[in-house]
């Protein structure tokens, strides 16, 4: 999903509120932090009306769900009584709209809608642990695994609120950069065992494991030295393990190197500092611990496809300056 990306959104009836946010929620963070509209979203329940959630929150649809040929990506959302919505009508809609989605996406038990309308024929897939046993057992034409969410070519599949977010996070990863995606995830995903005053978040972007406390103690540690980074290999011995241990820890829950995680954090506290201040380049980049305005400025182009001072402008023109 790249930039000003349309997805549209099925929801069916006693669909979890949680839900929808998880899918939502992480897509209207990454337009707030970026400065600029990378999603867009409409949401369509079967027959056009309000879809009455399993909290009593009803959920404003723009109308029916009647696809023609349209290309974006399709999110289907079910969590309780999956079978009522599971019309033949419906049933038809999806598989017919299937042959021009770019990609197709059962969210919890909108795994069993896609299955159903043997979308899911021949593809890997998951859905919620509960339901993961009669899932295999109804559709044994889909791969199933004990996955948070599976992505097989063009269907996707989640087990859940929490997972969905995973999945959102590693899709806008996929489509942006792991600098916007660790910085959505610091703003929905916290660590346990922190202080009740320490507010900063986990790092861990789409995995929802547990993280290693060596790799917890690394990571504080880049935190705390955006300003003046410290080499890989103190970072290392702080931490108690070797280098080459540190580098596996990273790629196995987070997927990116050491030094990768660190430059996005360094570079994402230097964007909100061009975003929220007037601060010139040259101070932002000593506070961020880069050798010089220009070495900033070419990393932050490299991860923002935009010079610092294009985003300001930006920024200007959005608020009528």
């Amino acid at each position: 999903m790249g930039e000003n990306q349309h997805i549209d959104i099925l929801v069916l009836p006693e669909t979890n509120l949680i839900l929808l946010a998880s899918v939502i929620e992480p897509l209207r963070a990454a337009n707030r932090i970026a400065g600029k509209p990378l999603y867009r979203w409409t949401l369509h329940s079967p027959d056009g009306q309000p879809i009455e959630t399993t909290s009593g929150i009803p959920i404003p649809v723009s109308g029916a769900f009647r696809p023609a040929r349209q290309t974006d990506p399709l999110f289907v959302l079910a969590s309780y009584n999956w079978r009522n919505a599971a019309t033949r009508e419906l049933k038809f809609l999806l598989s017919q709209t299937a042959r021009h989605r770019t990609m197709i996406a059962g969210i919890e038990s909108g795994s069993f809608i896609l299955a159903e309308s043997s979308l899911l024929d021949g593809c890997s897939a998951t859905t919620h642990w509960e339901d993961f046993d009669d899932f295999a057992s109804a559709y044994p034409q889909v791969a199933v695994l004990r996955e948070r969410f599976v992505i097989d070519a063009k269907r996707i599949t989640t087990g859940g609120p929490l997972p969905t977010l995973d999945l959102m996070l590693e899709l806008v990863r996929r489509a942006h950069g792991y600098s916007l995606a660790l910085e959505v995830s610091r703003l929905f995903i916290y660590e346990q065992d922190r202080p009740r005053d320490d507010t900063r978040a986990s790092p861990a972007i789409g995995n929802g494991g547990k993280i290693d406390p060596r790799l917890q103690t690394a990571v504080k540690l880049m935190e705390d030295t955006v300003e003046v980074p410290i080499p890989l290999s103190r970072l290392a011995r702080k931490s108690g393990v070797s280098i080459r241990h540190l580098q596996d820890l990273f790629h196995q829950t987070m997927g990116v190197a050491p030094h990768t995680h660190y430059l996005a954090l360094r570079l994402n506290a230097a964007r909100r500092k061009v975003i929220e201040t007037k601060a010139g380049f040259a101070d932002i980049a000593a506070e961020t611990g880069f050798n010089s305005a220009s070495a900033f400025s070419r990393s932050y182009r490299a991860s923002y496809a935009e010079s610092p001072s294009e985003t300001r402008r930006r920024l200007k023109r959005m608020q009528g300056y």
